[in-house]
């Protein structure tokens, strides 16, 4: 196998050099490394430039971080695609566990894994995805196969894995019609639920193998969700699970999804925005959560105390 990692870059001269060298360190190399400069306005591509001939740098108009990924895949040599962001990085096994999991099971065409939350400005503090007692609920159900049913069975469990632990057959990528460019949010979530619809398995390493940086300055994480975004994303996967036969767990996934974001509308106040996508898809999350979303959009105050309190009590 040919594993090409690809980061798209756009305006990250702070973490680029980081992300670059945590592919380079591999137990496993990767065989190439394609950095896709998306339009920066800093000097992104002059640290780039400086590893030479040791990645392959693309450089484009910006369009956004699925256009340039798409750039990558377009021109990646491997038949196998590795994710990276770059404000994000591996860690040194990443490949090499993941290369011995689909030696087992040359049927897989994707594989994902646990990873790390760094929490930048609370000192560099790491947690993983799946901590002890969720990893070893999976690694119960898993045996020793490693592998999900599916996506849908895997995103239940919190298992779904993240971008930067991605690794899949270029082909299927292509067969799913690579990532929705213009796309604001979750085009990488929109990407794995085409692969789910497409009834793959999905094979999983319990060790974290990445490390995703939460708290970036000016990433989608810091930023007020537009509600039409959300409404195109559910309305299309709706349509698409329905063409699909509506595979299970397909719902959970949705609700989700639309439950995150209700979360962020409220959290920032824009309380017509959410109450407008709960009118459309409540249904998805049944009455209670529905009723209890829709009042408390009336008294953001309230709302968010309550949810501030709940997440102290889980955290406690």
């Amino acid at each position: 196998m040919i594993i090409s990692a690809i980061i798209p870059a756009f305006n990250a001269a702070p973490y680029l050099e980081r992300a670059i060298h945590s592919v380079l360190v591999q137990t496993r190399p990767a065989d190439e490394i394609i950095i896709v400069d998306d339009g920066s306005t800093d000097n992104t591509h002059e640290i780039a430039a400086q590893f030479g001939k040791k990645i392959k740098l693309i450089r484009q108009a910006n369009a956004g971080v699925s256009a340039a990924r798409n750039t990558g895949i377009r021109a990646a040599k491997g038949d196998w695609i590795a994710f990276l962001d770059a404000d994000d990085e591996w860690l040194p096994d990443r490949l090499r566990l993941q290369c011995e999991l689909l030696e087992q099971h040359k049927d897989l065409s994707w594989v994902t894994g646990n990873f790390l939350y760094c929490y930048c400005s609370q000192g560099h503090a790491a947690y993983p995805a799946l901590g002890n007692e969720k990893r070893s609920k999976v690694i119960e159900l898993l045996g020793s196969t490693q592998t999900f049913n599916s996506f849908f069975q895997a995103y239940a469990l919190q298992a779904s894995g993240h971008i930067d632990a991605v690794l899949v057959r270029k082909d299927k990528l292509l067969e799913a019609g690579l990532f929705a460019e213009g796309q604001k949010i979750i085009e990488d979530e929109d990407m794995w639920l085409k692969l789910g619809y497409m009834g793959l398995q999905l094979g999983f390493i319990p060790e974290p193998i990445a490390v995703y940086h939460i708290q970036v300055p000016d990433s989608a994480m810091q930023t007020i969700p537009d509600s039409n975004d959300v409404e195109t994303v559910i309305v299309r996967h709706l349509d698409l699970a329905k063409k699909a036969g509506y595979p299970q767990g397909y719902d959970y996934c949705l609700r989700t999804i639309l439950g995150y974001w209700l979360y962020r509308l409220l959290m920032a106040n824009e309380t017509r925005s959410a109450r407008r996508l709960l009118r459309k898809f409540g249904f998805l999350l049944g009455f209670y959560c529905t009723a209890t979303s829709y009042i408390g959009s009336f008294c953001p105050a309230l709302w968010q105390w309550n949810e501030k309190r709940k997440q102290s009590s889980r955290e406690s």
